[in-house]
């Protein structure tokens, strides 16, 4: 299949990585003076309800249709557990970091996929995946700033990730990936209402507010984005961008709390996009070697 608007999926890609790191960024602010369930129950509230206005009026009852709502409630689940220990990660340390060691993600996902479902992966993606993982310990150094009991926190958080883009690679074969993006907002909203009235608290201030608003606009407009790329753009072409966020993760931490990463943690942080995008780039190539006519 051609992809005639590439650079416009690719700028859209980038665009909604921006938002991914914006809505870190402000989660890290709010964190400072609200409750992390508050800023849940907004980011999820706001994405759930904004879906379901522009989507139900273009999809109907259709939006609803599944063969597997179970497995849609498991992936909310999983993706509202994931979005709580980033909020809870942001708070205990810098963006940049967090960011870095979120995207070893996608290696865990080759490494899941080697041992759960019994693909085939390279020598060479092994050691990419390997390498990412030195990048992680490299930024979680012991003796480090960032060595403590709160590096358990990211470490999670790519487990729950990780685990939700299997389910996510099962699930898109046979549902629509709108009723998927709304069937998440709806779990995420409903679970992170259950947990409101232990940590509810009325913001006071203007900034408060704009802080909460600011994460549920930046969470539901980067999926949609996202989604407006993935329509453009072959997935391939966009998967290494994805290590991009790293840099503006860096960039909010910068504007926003004036913090700069040391040397060994820029150090984690480049192998860990060499890494990634390196395995994401094998994965296409062994891909297209697959699909390509023998020769007789």
């Amino acid at each position: 299949m051609k992809h005639p608007h590439t650079l416009s999926g690719m700028l859209f890609a980038l665009a909604a990585l921006a938002c991914f790191a914006t809505l870190d960024t402000s989660a890290k602010v709010v964190s400072l003076t609200l409750p992390v369930l508050l800023g849940l129950w907004f980011r999820y509230i706001f994405q759930a309800v904004l879906t379901t206005a522009v989507m139900l009026p273009q999809r109907g009852r259709t939006i609803f249709h599944t063969r597997h709502l179970g497995l849609h409630v498991l992936r909310g689940a999983l993706l509202a557990t994931t979005s709580l220990l980033t909020f809870l990660s942001v708070a205990y340390m810098p963006v940049g970091e967090f960011t870095a060691i979120a995207m070893i993600a996608p290696l865990v996902v080759t490494l899941l996929a080697a041992t759960l479902l019994g693909e085939h992966v390279s020598r060479t993606r092994w050691v990419l995946v390997a390498g990412g993982f030195v990048g992680t310990l490299v930024i979680i150094r012991p003796g480090g700033d960032l060595f403590g009991w709160h590096v358990l926190l990211p470490l999670a958080q790519v487990a729950t990730h990780s685990t939700f883009q299997i389910l996510t690679g099962k699930m898109v074969k046979t549902e629509d990936g709108v009723t998927m993006h709304f069937y998440t907002g709806w779990v995420g909203a409903l679970l992170a209402s259950l947990a409101l009235p232990f940590a509810w608290v009325l913001p006071e201030t203007r900034g408060q507010w704009a802080g909460l608003l600011l994460m549920g606009a930046m969470g539901t407009v980067g999926h949609f984005l996202l989604i407006l790329a993935y329509r453009r753009t072959a997935a391939a072409t966009l998967t290494p961008l994805l290590y991009a966020q790293i840099a503006f993760a860096m960039l909010g931490g910068w504007l926003v709390f004036s913090h700069v990463p040391d040397g060994w943690a820029l150090l984690g942080m480049t192998m860990i996009a060499f890494c990634g995008a390196g395995s994401a780039w094998l994965a296409v190539r062994e891909s297209r070697l697959q699909l390509e006519p023998m020769e007789i």
